[in-house]
């Protein structure tokens, strides 16, 4: 059989990657541009900024994709792209780059839905098992998504306000902490071994999630602590650690509800919020005996190229194909391909 070659671009935020995977399982290249050096000094990603460092990043970045393959450019069997949901600006610039080698080398271009991407990164960990549970978390994103088969995506559960990686950053910079704030709390409470404060139980209908309320209620008790100059070293400590282990637990009381209620084989994990290392060790003390559970690579968490390969390919292999003609979407719902 001749080998197949899938150029993946992802630029939906702050890091452009391209990646070329072969067969669908060897990963030949998969370089990442990132940006957060840039971002910090504001606390958060700026889209115009974010926007401009893609389109001086891009070349760059393909160049060495290639390189590092080994492989010419014509040799490309397809490619896929990020093309929603996104900043709009960051998406055009990849969209933009994956449209021009579609129609200079003449050969399919897939549009892929950035979600399925890092539901998909879970492939580079092991096999599906159907029917699953796909949780995904990350600063834009929570979702719990049931999957009854390849590229059949039915979300049964959602946050009704903030992203769980989205309120863990704003807690993290009322701390004092530095940004990704998810990330900068994952460190200071690596041993879990803290005190925590009590925190309300958070409503919320169904399998939905909610995390504005508890966010905006802590950062109300963290601002009034600074003012009377209680907020030391091991209070911002207690704060981080409580924080995460409240949006992580309910993002597992309503993931494990969720599975028992699907009855599904496997629980997998997707997104930036995914390497956060209490969930690791919860998913698994709380359902590994019950579930088989899929962790995607540490590195496979963040925004890459490889894990819109992977999905490519998968979708490339079923037949989807998308014209040059389409539109980079900031905000599109992860549906059936």
């Amino acid at each position: 059989m001749k080998d197949e070659y899938v150029l993946g671009i992802e630029s939906s935020c702050d890091e452009t990657s391209a990646s070329i995977l072969l067969n669908g399982k060897e990963i030949l290249s998969n370089v990442i541009s990132t940006q957060i050096a840039t971002h910090i000094q504001y606390g958060g990603v700026m889209p115009e900024i974010a926007s401009r460092l893609h389109l001086e990043n891009i070349g760059f970045v393909l160049k060495e994709c290639f390189e590092k393959a080994k492989i010419d450019p014509s040799q490309l069997t397809c490619v896929a792209v990020t093309g929603k949901p996104g900043l709009i600006g960051a998406l055009h610039i990849g969209c933009l780059a994956a449209k021009t080698i579609s129609a200079y080398y003449n050969i399919p271009i897939i549009n892929v839905h950035h979600l399925a991407g890092h539901i998909y990164a879970n492939e580079f960990a092991g096999d599906f098992k159907f029917p699953l549970l796909a949780i995904v978390a990350s600063g834009g994103n929570s979702e719990l998504v049931y999957m009854k088969d390849h590229l059949n995506f039915k979300i049964i559960g959602e946050t009704l306000d903030d992203a769980i990686g989205e309120s863990l950053d704003k807690v993290a910079r009322e701390l004092g902490l530095p940004y990704p704030g998810g990330v900068a709390i994952d460190k200071l409470t690596k041993d879990h071994n803290i005190e925590t404060f009590k925190l309300s139980k958070v409503k919320a209908s169904g399998f939905n999630l909610s995390y504005s309320g508890l966010k905006s209620s802590l950062i109300r008790d963290i601002r009034a602590r600074k003012e009377k100059g209680e907020l030391d070293e091991e209070m911002v400590k207690k704060y981080a650690f409580s924080v995460e282990k409240a949006f992580v637990d309910q993002l597992l009381d309503k993931a494990l509800l969720a599975a028992e209620k699907y009855q599904v084989k496997q629980i997998i994990m997707g997104g930036g919020v995914s390497a956060n290392s209490y969930l690791r060790e919860q998913i698994l003390a709380r359902g590994g005996k019950k579930y088989e559970i899929l962790i995607p690579p540490l590195w496979c968490t963040t925004d890459n190229a490889a894990m819109i390969a992977k999905i490519g390919y998968r979708m490339y292999k079923n037949g989807i194909r998308d014209s040059l003609d389409f539109s980079p979407k900031a905000s599109e719902e992860l549906g059936y391909r």
